[in-house]
Formats: C-alpha cells, structure tokens, sequence
C-alpha cells in the first residue's frame, strides 16, 4: 500500500506542468523580477574599494566591457572629486556607449554645475538623512535638505538630464523624514528615487517592506534604485527582495568592489536572477563576458576571484562527492542549479579524491578512450581510494592507477612448464587470462 501511495505521488508530480518555483511570486504584483535593470558602479563605488586606482585607460576599457556586457547604465565618480575624475567623465561620456552615463554627486549647487557640463545622461544626487549623518557629516536638518534638494533637482531637470534623488544611510533614517522627502522630489519630477543601504545593516524584511510603503507614496512613473552595501552579507538577498517589493534598478559592481565590504556583485546578481528570470537575463545580458570582466576587474584592483565566487569562482561548477558525481553525469540539474554552459563556462567532475565514485572513474576511463566493465571500474576505484586515505592526490596519479590497472588486466600472463626432461627450460607458453577476467566466466 505504501508503494501504491508513492507511485501515486510521484505520478502527480510527473504529470503536472510546474512554473518556475524560484520565479516572481505571483502575490508580488509589483515585482521587478522580470524586468530588472542594472546601474554599474563599478568606476564609482568601485574607485572606493581599498585596492583601486584606475587609469583613464583602464576607465575606458572597464567602461566598454560593462557596455557590451549589456548594463543599463554606468555611474561614474563625481566630477569634482579631482581634476581627473572630470576628465575621465568626459572622455567616457565621448565613446558612443549604448549605456546611459550617470555621474554621482552631493546635494549641493556646485556639484551640479560641474556635472551638467560634463556630458553624461543624468546625474545621481545623494545625501545623508539619517541623524548619524545629519549630526556627524553635514550637520544639515530635513528642512534645509528639502530645499537644497528641490533647487538642484529643478536646475539638472533644466538642463534636459536625468535625475535620481538618494537619501543616504536611508535604513537608519526616520521613516516619516524619509516618506517626506521622497514625496517632494516626486512632486517636482525626479526619474528615479534612492534607497542607500550605506553600512549594509539592512535586512531582506526591512527592505521589502521600506520599499512597499514608497510604492504608496510616490507616482507610478517614479522607479525606485537600490543601493545595498554587503557588511553583513545581504546585498544579493536584499537587492532581490527589493526588486520583489517593486524596486526596478540594482546597483552593482564587479566582484561587488566598494567601500569596505562594498555592494552588490554584478556576477553574483546575475546568478540569482537567471534563475528567477532565465528568458529576460539571457535575451538581454551577455552572461557568457562575466569570466573576463571579472577577470579584468580583479587584475585591476590586485586581487584574487574567491574560490567560491558565483560562476566564476574554481569550484563554482566542480563536483567532488561520489554521490553528486553519479547524479551530475546523469543529469546536471540535480546538483547545479546554474548551468555553466550559460556563462561559456564547463562543469568539473572531481574525481582525484577519497570521496570518488566509480561513476565518476568510470567517466575518466571513457575519456581516456580505455575499455573496463563496471565491475572493473568499481575494482580501480577502490585502489584510487585507498591511495588516496595515504596522501592527497592529483590527476595524474588516477589516470596512471586507471592505466596500470587497465595493462594488467589485458595482458596476457606467461607461465613456464618444465620439459620432460624436468631441465627447467621452457618448452611452451601458457596464455593465462587475468584474474579479474576469470571471475567473470
């Protein structure tokens, strides 16, 4: 009866058509998932990260890589940052990208003079509202940021470009100062508002709900950005919940490079989303760049891509357990949610280890073209596993036990029979087959 009741089950499962269970929820009306975009930040929040120092050459060449990758738009440091920080803008806002270029400055008249001259698609304004930074950075109260606000805000708008108003360390501000001042740039006609997760203390909760409860307050064309720093870890699961709640763009960088922890990691984004939204990431972003961007990046700024970084850390498509190995060999999707092969990327079977199986030996036997039964297979597993509980081995050490073993068992043996004579010398050859093959008649 039991049985009955599995076959049952399984034959329920089998037989229905299953949406995407890692897709928008359906109850998420407001949800991005789908419809995403991405502002990269990598030659704005990236120039932060402790290691970088970016030539103008350099600029350029990231600059382009993120174009053809297919971001959104690319946000620049603030022009009046230096004299070369302008520069730079304005040589990349000359190169013809299909990105929109953002530059990213304070909320104050004198940053906006400059950027407006530099030539970029729209300007990102941001300052701080949470009283941390309104008693310790600018000392400014919510009355006077409203009104700075509003003329900086009206004098870009002039000017034709695109505007986006941030609070700062916005998890950490009153929510009725936030609401308030949100509402008045809304009024006089921002593209976009911005929530600033800047020390990265937010949760998946607190996001969903901060950016629900703006949702109710501002128009509908108004697009909520966000902005998630990775302190404690939640800037990937953050960003996604913010584009559940209704939020439409997602700041990024390359290895998530930034401040301290820095930000959301453009990689690692995609990995989340592709499995949300595989049709909308694969039509529109060139997933198959992020190995070289990456690399690009990482050589940069002096640093190593983490072992475990998504899709393109070594080991973000290897396989080592017996058990896995079996599974993967017979269908990917057992073990990898990701399939590497949407990044140009391959799986690894790693089968010089204790752990192994014989059906990830045998899957090397197959490939070095050698011919064992599964018996046989099972039998040089077992000599690669007790070598490998003596010391840590490589794969030259299983495809030389795989090949040993493979001579032995198909070469014939040679036995001497004494002549008559009982002289010792050999009169006939005696063509005896290997143990292993005997066992089997």
């Amino acid at each position: 009866m039991c049985d009955k009741k599995f076959e049952a089950v399984s034959e329920a499962v089998n037989g229905s058509i299953q949406s995407n269970p890692y897709g928008p929820n359906p109850s998420d009306f407001l949800s991005n998932v789908g419809s995403f975009q991405v502002i990269e930040s990598t030659l704005r929040e990236g120039e932060q990260f402790a290691n970088a120092f970016f030539t103008t050459e350099k600029k350029i060449e990231i600059a382009k890589a993120l174009d053809d990758f297919g971001v959104d738009y690319i946000e620049l440091t603030s022009p009046v940052a230096s004299e070369q920080s302008r520069a730079d803008c304005e040589t990349i806002c000359k190169l013809g990208l299909k990105a929109k270029i953002l530059t990213h400055i304070r909320c104050h008249m004198d940053d906006a003079r400059v950027a407006v001259e530099t030539g970029v698609d729209g300007v990102d304004v941001v300052i701080g509202t949470s009283s941390f930074l309104r008693q310790y950075s600018h000392g400014k109260d919510m009355n006077y940021i409203s009104k700075q606000a509003i003329e900086v805000i009206e004098f870009v708008k002039s000017k034709g470009l695109e505007i986006r108003f941030s609070s700062e360390d916005s998890f950490r501000s009153d929510l009725v100062d936030l609401l308030n001042i949100y509402k008045t740039v809304d009024k006089i006609g921002v593209n976009r508002i911005g929530i600033a997760d800047t020390v990265g203390c937010a949760n998946p909760r607190q996001v969903y709900e901060l950016v629900r409860t703006l949702k109710s307050v501002i128009s509908s064309s108004t697009e909520i950005e966000c902005h998630f720093h990775n302190d404690t870890g939640c800037a990937i699961a953050n960003a996604y919940t913010a584009l559940e709640g209704g939020a439409k763009l997602i700041d990024t960088s390359v290895l998530g490079i930034g401040e301290r922890n820095g930000i959301t990691p453009l990689g690692a984004l995609m990995a989340r989303m592709i499995v949300s939204a595989p049709d909308y990431v694969k039509s529109k972003y060139k997933l198959h760049k992020i190995r070289d961007i990456e690399n690009l990046v990482a050589d940069a700024v002096q640093v190593n891509i983490p072992f475990n970084n998504p899709i393109t850390g070594f080991c973000a498509f290897t396989h080592k357990a017996g058990i896995h190995a079996k599974a993967i060999l017979a269908n990917p999707s057992t073990y990898e949610i990701l399939n590497p092969n949407d990044f140009g990327l391959t799986r690894y079977i790693h089968f010089a280890n204790r752990l192994t199986g014989w059906n990830a030996i045998k899957s090397r036997v197959d490939q070095l073209n050698l011919h064992l039964t599964d018996a046989q297979c099972k039998e040089v597993t077992n000599k690669i596993k007790k070598l490998g509980d003596v010391r840590p081995l490589n794969i030259d050490d299983v495809d030389s036990i795989i090949k040993e073993f493979h001579q032995e068992i198909n070469t014939p043996a040679v036995s001497s029979k004494e002549n008559a004579n009982g002289d010792g010398d050999v009169d006939e050859i005696a063509l005896e087959e290997p143990a292993t093959k005997k066992q089997k008649k």
